[in-house]
């Protein structure tokens, strides 16, 4: 790969008892964010006044409500930002930006857009989804279940021995994660890179899908531009769509997946195709996710460690 050390390493799973249980709730009940955005003391509105007038954040001002801003406090409140940088991406579901976190490390924020969420593309992820009956019609509990959400898929990712960025906080519609390379040195879409080594990277990427599968989880839109490389690491990104492995469209978006990371290393010379990958990615058993809670069944709530 031009400008990598050409070397694709796979990370060790951790020692877990299970990945998570599929039928967990996700809690979309007031937060300490949203109780101090009504309360707004002295300290918070000074901080919300600090980041509004701040010159990274101006462009961006339809994103940061007071709650959103009030979580962001609470964050920073908790050790987990100590500084903002700059923004590294925008989009319609979500912006990310550049932080300082704990032991001056360097963390990105992506806080996720509750009025613009793109929420009829949503569905075809939460539609099935025992985690989100109940909220389906409810776009502001939508997006705060999608974001704890994405936490949850990228620690279950991480204890699978899935190369993904950290998580770290999330708090409302914003969560904390390891950032992967800096703004001024990012890390690459594997789409945007020259390939040298296609197969041991393809290798890596087939072994992260089957390592997704056996945890329970399917990435669901996984393809070149949602695998990064950075310091010789193949990193898996987005897996806020992720579904688990019963989900009713779990096979068709495994499908696309295998289809779509099968063709673009083909395009680089591997011998592969969709089926074949499927076979591999499906070869192990999935873990064991619980059974499904009784209709009035009291249910763990999947809350932060």
């Amino acid at each position: 790969m031009s400008g990598e050390r050409g070397e694709y390493e796979l990370v060790d799973p951790e020692e877990a008892e299970s990945f998570g249980d599929e039928w967990e709730e996700i809690d979309v009940t007031d937060t300490e964010a949203d109780r101090i955005a009504r309360k707004r003391d002295r300290e918070f509105t000074e901080f919300r006044k600090r980041i509004k007038d701040a010159d990274q954040f101006k462009v961006e001002q339809s994103v940061f409500d007071d709650a959103t801003l009030a979580a962001l406090y609470k964050l920073v409140q908790d050790g987990h930002v100590e500084a903002f940088g700059g923004p590294i991406s925008t989009g319609k579901e979500a912006n990310v930006y550049e932080a300082l976190g704990a032991d001056d490390r360097d963390v990105a924020v992506k806080i996720y857009r509750i009025n613009s969420s793109n929420f009829r593309q949503m569905r075809d992820y939460l539609e099935g989804d025992p985690r989100f009956e109940g909220i389906a019609s409810d776009k502001k509990a939508v997006v705060l279940a999608w974001t704890r959400k994405e936490y949850a898929n990228l620690k279950r990712a991480r204890k699978a021995g899935v190369r993904v960025p950290e998580p770290i906080a999330v708090e409302r519609n914003v969560l904390v994660m390891e950032l992967v390379g800096l703004v001024e040195d990012r890390a690459r879409r594997l789409a945007e890179v020259q390939v040298n080594n296609p197969e041991t990277a393809y290798g890596v990427v087939r072994e992260y899908m089957r390592r997704l599968y056996a945890a329970g989880l399917i990435h669901g839109d996984l393809s070149e531009y949602n695998l990064i490389i950075h310091d010789g690491e193949l990193v898996v990104i987005d897996l806020g769509q992720a579904v688990t492995v019963h989900h009713p469209n779990a096979g068709e978006f495994l499908d696309r997946d295998c289809r779509n990371v099968a063709n673009f290393f083909s395009r680089q010379g591997v011998d592969t195709d969709g089926d074949r990958l499927r076979e591999y990615v499906t070869a192990v058993e999935p873990e064991p996710q619980g059974e499904p809670p009784e209709p009035d069944g009291a249910d763990p709530v999947d809350r932060e460690e």
